[in-house]
């Protein structure tokens, strides 16, 4: 294991929901949230109290099902919404202030108003939440040094943790990189967690660039769900961390499809079938040399084995792009052996069949072509 350090926020019960067109039911929620913590997410941003009576019913809900411990109330910049998050029991709340030159004209604030909001509202909800965390929406694109400022202020103030939200996903790895280091050293000791947008599909390259160069939290939603297009995928980071940095963030890598599959149906969001991780495609194969070096070596054309993620093997896919040893193999499957020789020679009516299809070969159609190559060879 490496010394990266993660904590996994997700908040596809708030962030995801805010996608154009999405809206769970209750059910939903409870069902999410409950699949969320079996599968060891430690911290679900699960609401906005301040929405009105059903939102803080459902948080109330979500509180008594998972337990508060678990959820995070996210507010705006306001009492009223700390007051709103009061009444659904809740005991960590997230903060969000406007910091850029954009976000601050946009809601008509200054500087001087988020750095005066910033340590009287922290101050406030230290004295009613047990975990309190900040916002900077719209980092990317803030002035550096009242970025430090806030930062700065935040920490004194009181909260546990600030999160540089990539409003519009602008940032690229190294700038994210760079942004995480000058605030560990604008505010020592003060967590820092990112928040990445998909807009230029660099959300989670970004994250895991955060967390190398010293983040501590990563929020992200299930199968990236959120607003245009998306945030950084929960299944993405989780299964980056395992594989490429080597490093377990306490999330359960079996869990995921399952979770995929939850989100999307009640989001009615289908996952494309090549999406990494949890894709229907993400272990299907039809090219001769990958199929061929996969029989010798699981290992060969695979970053993991299915089964790490509760997955079986698919078979392979047999048209115009196959070799005889995946043709012998999806054979034997179906109970047929066939010789090296013979599944050499119905390549070529395969890839006839497929191309006439424009698509690959259902097994029984293979089957018909097995049948009647061989039955050619005995006559």
């Amino acid at each position: 294991m490496s010394s990266l350090s993660c904590r996994i926020v997700d908040t596809t019960l708030r962030d995801g929901e805010q996608a154009a067109g999405v809206l769970f039911s209750r059910a939903d929620k409870l069902a999410i949230a409950r699949a969320l913590v079996a599968a060891g997410v430690p911290e679900l941003e699960a609401g906005i109290p301040i929405m009105g009576c059903d939102a803080q019913d459902d948080l109330r809900a979500i509180i008594d099902t998972v337990g508060a411990a678990r959820v995070l109330a996210w507010c705006r910049a306001d009492r009223l919404d700390l007051d709103a998050a009061r009444t659904c029991r809740a005991t960590a709340v997230h903060l969000s202030f406007p910091v850029s030159a954009i976000h601050l004209g946009v809601w008509r604030r200054d500087e001087a108003w988020v750095l005066e909001n910033v340590a009287s509202l922290v101050a406030r909800a230290r004295q009613h939440f047990a975990r309190v965390t900040v916002g900077a929406q719209d980092a990317s694109r803030a002035n550096p040094e009242f970025l430090d400022t806030f930062a700065a202020a935040a920490a004194t103030a009181g909260a546990q943790r600030i999160r540089i939200a990539d409003t519009v996903g602008i940032l690229h790895p190294e700038r994210t990189a760079q942004l995480v280091r000058r605030l560990t050293t604008a505010a020592p000791g003060l967590e820092i967690e990112i928040h990445a947008h998909n807009d230029l599909g660099l959300a989670t390259a970004n994250t895991l660039a955060a967390l190398t160069a010293g983040a501590t939290a990563a929020s992200v939603t299930v199968n990236g769900l959120g607003e245009r297009t998306g945030n950084a995928a929960l299944e993405q980071v989780v299964m980056a961390l395992r594989i490429a940095h080597h490093h377990d963030c306490g999330v359960n890598p079996a869990h995921l499809p399952a979770l995929s599959e939850l989100v999307a149906q009640a989001s009615t969001r289908d996952v494309p079938p090549a999406a990494p991780i949890v894709g229907a495609a993400a272990f299907r194969h039809e090219t001769g040399l990958h199929c061929a070096g996969l029989l010798r070596d699981e290992r060969s054309y695979e970053p993991f084995a299915p089964s790490l993620l509760g997955r079986q093997r698919d078979a392979f896919t047999v048209g115009a792009k196959s070799g005889s040893s995946s043709v012998r193999a999806v054979l034997a499957d179906h109970g047929t052996e066939v010789s090296p020789d013979t599944a050499r020679q119905l390549l070529p009516a395969i890839r006839t069949a497929a191309r006439k299809l424009q698509r690959a070969l259902r097994p029984d159609e293979l089957l018909t072509l097995a049948r009647h190559t061989t039955a050619l060879e005995g006559g």
